[in-house]
């Protein structure tokens, strides 16, 4: 994409923790020189509360103008009628790939999930006696999330494609079109069983580098993978479809610790690093996460990694580190 100066950017701080990290995140932009247009957002619990909607179709029309998203965290409504918003977002702007990186200092992986369908399509029946989900599995779907998995993975290692075809017979479909892109793009690959996948990613998570798989299992996997390199707090996403993209980091909005100044922000700005690269700012990107590397390095760490900084300072170390590169 051309550069980020022309560029709009939603931001959606969203509740709990949400405003905290995007704070953050917006402040260490600020320091990395990002120019864009900020259009704020309200979506969420907060929003609920208030109108009784938590998104309403103007909100949408705002999110579709903009070029991309920004996104903190937000609570879903308490009413078991109520769609998520999130997942209607990344329905209506066709979100289809949610890229997940895990680094650590000797760890380097990245989650492809697909993130639109599986047993995430919201075809639902809920009864008092038996409730049932649809669970959508797509040749279209499966195809285009092999290509960016594999877009990746071509530039690393290996493709790993996890499923669980013995059991669940729509996965059949997902693991033959998986290997067919591979092969036709001659990207080296294994696929793995879903659960042999959970147990290697604690026990030998060096030998995966690009792994590949649909929604449900993206998402459990993920959050596994981010107890592995230390908390959910580290780690960064970026949902992309072929116009738009929202960037989030993959935590909750963690109502029990909302405002008590102690969030780690890391995940939100890796989320802004992906979106500065995104956004055509390569340099601009890797300064940040070169500055966050440092601060961590350097001991700047909230309870979650067992330090005692508080959001503010994790992210005025991460400014003052982007001075020294």
């Amino acid at each position: 994409m051309s550069g980020a100066g022309s560029k709009k950017v939603a931001v959606v701080a969203g509740d709990g923790i949400g405003p905290e990290v995007i704070e953050s995140a917006l402040a260490v932009l600020d320091g990395a020189g990002a120019k864009f247009e900020r259009v704020p957002v309200e979506i969420g619990l907060a929003r609920w509360k208030r109108t009784g909607l938590a998104m309403a179709e103007e909100d949408l029309a705002a999110l579709k103008e903009c070029d991309c998203i920004l996104f903190g965290a937000i609570s879903t409504p308490p009413d078991p009628n109520y769609e998520s918003v999130l997942l209607r977002i990344r329905k209506e702007l066709d979100l289809y790939a949610n890229i997940r990186p895990f680094q650590s200092q000797d760890l380097d992986f990245i989650i492809v999930r697909e993130n639109t369908e599986g047993l995430y399509s919201g075809l639902e029946e809920v009864g008092v006696e038996e409730s049932r989900t649809l669970r959508v599995i797509t040749r279209r779907g499966s195809q285009r999330i092999a290509e960016i998995a594999c877009d990746l993975a071509i530039a690393r290692r290996k493709l790993t494609i996890i499923h669980k075809s013995n059991a669940l017979k729509s996965d059949c479909l997902f693991l033959e079109t998986c290997r067919a892109v591979a092969v036709r793009r001659g990207v080296p690959y294994e696929d793995m069983l879903v659960d042999a996948a959970a147990y290697n990613l604690v026990i030998n998570p060096k030998r995966f580098d690009v792994l590949v798989t649909t929604n449900l299992f993206g998402d459990i996997l993920s959050d596994e993978a981010a107890g592995v390199i230390g908390s959910l707090g580290l780690c960064s996403s970026a949902n992309l479809g072929s116009d738009h993209a929202l960037f989030e980091p993959i935590h909750g909005s963690a109502p029990d610790i909302a405002g008590k100044g102690i969030a780690n922000p890391v995940g939100a700005i890796r989320s802004a690093a992906m979106m500065m690269q995104w956004l055509g700012e390569p340099k601009k990107a890797r300064l940040i996460e070169a500055a966050v590397q440092k601060a961590l390095a350097c001991g700047a760490k909230t309870p979650d990694l067992g330090g005692k900084c508080r959001t503010r300072e994790v992210t005025e170390a991460v400014v003052d580190c982007m001075e020294i590169f």
